[in-house]
């Protein structure tokens, strides 16, 4: 694919860094790494593998043998979400990167949106939310149960919160690698898909100007979501404590 000088992929868009947080996703790892570059060429690729017993690890490095692009961070353990893209993170930061986009192994994120949050960015958004709640609802092949929990769980984030975004639990976005060394990633209380919220709410409170792009959301075609009860229990709780600080510093009761 050939960039143009004013593609937001191009030279003028310094080091960007696409993280890819797996546990087994033998079956779609190996498709989605070539597309991400086929679009995004100019980009590299932090696969943060927990120790998938599938055999994801195996796929990633033989890749990453053939393509410098291509990078794998071993874990040893499952040690979840959140603290696979804190890792990320900070691999990102000491490695001067710019850009950091975060996405899922299972297809369901479309890699040719990377470029349109690229721009986002470059149009001085400091974040850039993969969002799929932006006008109505754009997710495809969600049962009816999914989705309500979906849709009403953001509407819930977003109430308690106080921060004005439709998706807060999307987990296809990019960040200016400056949010990420502004906030404490040692404080990060959340690992599952509150962690999104958390990493919102930390943005918005510090000042950054978020921004959504509005995407299409397909269901993963192989493979087991990794979406469970103790995820939600976690969010509805990440979401309450983050509520109550809000109050707080509503009232000048919270310490800094």
């Amino acid at each position: 694919m050939t960039q143009s000088a004013s593609d937001p992929m191009s030279e003028a868009v310094k080091k960007v860094l696409v993280i890819i947080p797996t546990y087994n996703e033998a079956e779609n790892i190996g498709a989605v790494i070539p597309r991400v570059l086929d679009v995004c060429p100019d980009t590299n690729i932090l696969v943060v593998d927990d120790n998938s017993p599938d055999g994801t690890q195996k796929i990633v490095e033989s890749i990453s043998q053939t393509d410098q692009r291509v990078k794998l961070m071993r874990r040893e353990g499952k040690g979840g979400l959140g603290t696979a893209y804190i890792a990320g993170f900070k691999y990102a930061i000491d490695n001067d990167y710019e850009y950091v986009i975060e996405m899922d192994a299972d297809l369901s994120h479309e890699p040719g949106e990377i470029p349109r949050f690229c721009k986002a960015l470059t149009d001085h958004a400091d974040l850039a939310i993969g969002s799929r709640y932006a006008f109505g609802v754009s997710v495809l092949n969600w049962p009816m149960k999914r989705l309500l929990l979906s849709y009403g769980g953001n509407i819930f984030a977003r109430v308690v919160t106080g921060v004005p975004v439709n998706d807060m639990t999307s987990g296809f976005k990019a960040f200016r690698v400056e949010v990420l060394k502004s906030i404490n990633l040692q404080t990060i209380r959340s690992n599952g898909y509150a962690f999104q919220v958390e990493m919102n709410v930390r943005a918005y409170r510090k000042g950054f100007k978020i921004v959504e792009v509005p995407i299409v959301f397909t269901e993963r075609r192989v493979g087991t979501s990794k979406m469970s009860k103790k995820i939600v229990f976690e969010g509805v709780k990440i979401v309450l404590i983050m509520g109550i600080g809000r109050v707080l510093n509503f009232f000048g009761l919270r310490k800094h």
